[in-house]
């Protein structure tokens, strides 16, 4: 099958306007011209790519297969279009970053307000959740990761690491013993299906008959819990330093030489040397440089 970049223009035409009079209006075709051409089209593929109904067309199964494909060479035209223009332009384009829920919050919302302050026609979109988006696939241009990847396909760009500590609010931490333990704290953890992540299981394995204090599936909601005096929270050190998290105080408990968290910056290797992923991936990797100076301290 050897499908040709513009008969997807055409698709995608269709499927943005809804019918193909829209379509034909959009690209200035005739409408005949435009449906002879998607016909064609579905014959290339083998099955229809859309339903026609009285309100418009609608994709069809085959269609909604073939449709992040064709976003992504529209992706990549664009790209190449801008790539050979001999004037000067800044990048553009929507940038679609995956991150743990805690990664978003505290590092992906600052980092995208100083990147739409000098480069407005970058827009983020952050993808917040604990399950890991296939870049192949075009879920995402970028990934946040707490694990290396392991895939031939994907690029480690830049990696961190802190130590997890322990953090509550000061004024918990002045109803604690001198040198309290694991067992003294009031825990904020993950709720369901969360529960089974790492933290979880470590102050399960470390505390006998292990109840948290406060559960929650929302990262934000946790660290409401933890400034409002609910008890304690594990976080990476090297966070400390952002302004949510300034406010907490650090307690003096060694969680041993394995309580260390690592992030990495995950780029497929054909999307790394797009403009609008480049930008975005220097300004992380700066972010990850200061971190790293954070933590060395």
């Amino acid at each position: 099958m050897n499908l040709k970049w513009d008969d997807l223009k055409l698709f995608l035409a269709v499927h943005e306007q809804g019918s193909l009079s829209g379509a034909a209006r959009v690209l200035k075709l005739g409408q005949p011209t435009l449906s002879r051409r998607i016909a064609e089209l579905e014959e290339a593929v083998g099955e229809a790519l859309f339903e026609r109904q009285s309100q418009g067309s609608v994709l069809t199964t085959a269609g909604q297969k073939l449709l992040p494909a064709a976003q992504r060479m529209a992706e990549w035209a664009n790209e190449a279009e801008l790539s050979i223009k001999k004037q000067t332009h800044l990048p553009e384009g929507k940038v679609r970053i995956a991150a743990p829920p805690g990664i978003a919050y505290e590092l992906v919302v600052p980092l995208a307000a100083k990147i739409r302050r000098q480069y407005s026609q970058i827009q983020i979109e952050v993808l917040s959740g604990v399950e890991l988006l296939n870049l192949g696939r075009g879920e995402a241009d970028l990934s946040l990761r707490t694990e290396k990847p392991t895939d031939a396909d994907l690029v480690c760009m830049d990696e961190v690491s802190s130590a997890m500590r322990v953090y509550t609010t000061k004024a918990y931490a002045a109803q604690l013993p001198s040198y309290p333990r694991l067992s003294d704290l009031d825990w904020i953890c993950w709720a369901a299906p969360y529960d089974g992540l790492q933290s979880n299981q470590e102050l399960s394995a470390a505390i006998p008959n292990f109840k948290p204090a406060f559960t929650s599936d929302d990262y934000i909601v946790q660290m409401a819990a933890c400034k409002a005096g609910v008890g304690a929270m594990i976080l990476p050190q090297g966070f400390h330093h952002y302004p949510n998290m300034n406010e907490l105080q650090e307690l003096d408990i060694d969680l041993g030489p394995t309580a260390i968290g690592c992030l990495y910056l995950v780029c497929h290797k054909r999307h790394r040397y797009l403009p609008k992923v480049r930008l975005v991936i220097e300004y992380i990797s700066r972010e990850f440089a200061s971190l790293r100076s954070v933590v060395a301290g």
